[in-house]
């Protein structure tokens, strides 16, 4: 009888110690999980609390950009938005967040910016030669009819209207080009060049280098000297924060996405327009140097590289850049400038300081420039001498 009791006794407590550790292995089981649940929650919330801040960083997550990432959670604005701000930014939303149909002859839109006859048609003439069907040229001529001597460049003239230096009718112009080639449905891309420049690479080359990414090239940076954020008007508010204000070169390029855009703003626009001028409030505000930069960094900063494509020398700290004549044309220049992989951006305060960034493609480190300006009519004939050796990969 005692004998059939322990039994029974020890029976139970081996069913309630298999039992207590089957529990305890219940508990133990899902713990993992909810440790990495936290850790992925703990990630995303530090990931939009301190977003990525260089394109390496946003090409992790996406090709799109940082966007991404932030597009999960809701937005914090800092004020209430202005009916204006409203609509506009459901328009940018619903821009960047449809899918562009990529059509079988995807083509670059090359859009020239020039005062009169392009000195350099005979360069571009060789660099589109053999690729045709897969780029369109537009020239907006601002003060007189250009002479064509490239067929790839007749008939491409479109209707022009006077541009001054400072004021907003470049941008204007830059517009008006957009317009114009946007209509072409296999336009993807839009490079944004001036009657001095001239290209770097061959054409596979930078056509790799601009339909095999998915960013727009647009210079931007912060300068909080006399000539960056010393230039904002507070008329620009509330839309246009001092925060937010940026400057950079104007020759951009462009993915159609960004170009959609640029084409629906009016709001940012006109900010720009009436408040971004020389000599308004004692100061000189350049619109063509802030309102694309300023309104990108606003409205989708991680889908810009932030700088351009075009090589541009301001070491010597003038109101205009470096010019090359005939003679300091040579190989040796011209492959220095491609071999370039950081971009560099001067503040104008007494700091001077420099902000040098990797150029970054798809997340790898490349070689910054596809053009380069400012030329002078003179040295065509040595870049045509030098084209075919300097422009090989």
């Amino acid at each position: 009888m005692k004998t059939a009791k322990g039994w029974r006794l020890g029976m139970c407590r081996v069913q309630l110690s298999t039992g207590q550790r089957h529990a305890r292995a219940q508990l133990r089981k899902p713990l993992w999980i909810l440790v990495l649940i936290s850790l992925f929650i703990l990630f995303l919330i530090c990931a939009y609390v301190y977003p990525p801040q260089s394109s390496s960083a946003c090409y992790i997550f996406s090709s799109r950009g940082c966007k991404v990432l932030t597009d999960w959670l809701p937005p914090v604005p800092t004020r209430e938005y202005t009916d204006e701000e409203i609509a506009s930014r459901i328009v940018i939303k619903e821009i960047l967040s449809t899918s562009l149909v990529e059509t079988i002859n995807s083509k670059i839109a090359f859009m020239f910016l020039t005062p009169g006859t392009l000195p350099f048609e005979g360069l571009w003439d060789r660099f589109f030669h053999g690729h045709e069907g897969r780029f369109t040229v537009y020239v907006h001529s601002s003060k007189e009819k250009p002479l064509h001597v490239s067929h790839y460049f007749m008939n491409r003239d479109i209707r022009s209207e006077q541009v001054i230096w400072g004021k907003i009718s470049m941008v204007d112009a830059e517009k008006r080009l957009l317009a114009n080639a946007l209509q072409d449905p296999d336009n993807q891309h839009f490079v944004l060049l001036s009657d001095s420049c001239v290209p770097l690479h061959n054409f596979d080359y930078v056509y790799d280098y601009l339909m095999h990414t998915n960013i727009s090239y647009i210079d931007c940076f912060y300068d909080p000297g006399p000539h960056g954020n010393g230039r904002y008007s507070e008329h620009m508010l509330p839309e246009v924060e001092k925060k937010d204000f940026r400057k950079g070169a104007q020759w951009f390029t462009m993915k159609r996405q960004h170009a959609l855009i640029v084409m629906a703003d009016n709001l940012y626009y006109s900010k720009f327009r009436n408040y971004c001028k020389p000599g308004l409030d004692g100061k000189n505000c350049i619109a063509d140097e802030h309102y694309l930069p300023t309104f990108f960094n606003m409205i989708d900063p991680g889908g810009i590289a932030t700088w351009s494509v075009t090589h541009v020398d301001w070491s010597e700290r003038k109101w205009h850049p470096k010019s090359y004549r005939a003679q300091d044309i040579s190989y040796e220049l011209l492959k220095n400038i491609t071999s370039i992989d950081e971009s560099v951006h001067v503040t104008s305060d007494d700091k001077h300081e420099e902000q040098i960034k990797p150029c970054l493609w798809n997340g790898v480190k490349r070689p910054c420039y596809l053009f380069a300006r400012k030329f002078y009519p003179e040295a065509l004939h040595n870049l045509l001498e030098h084209f075919s050796n300097y422009t090989t990969i």
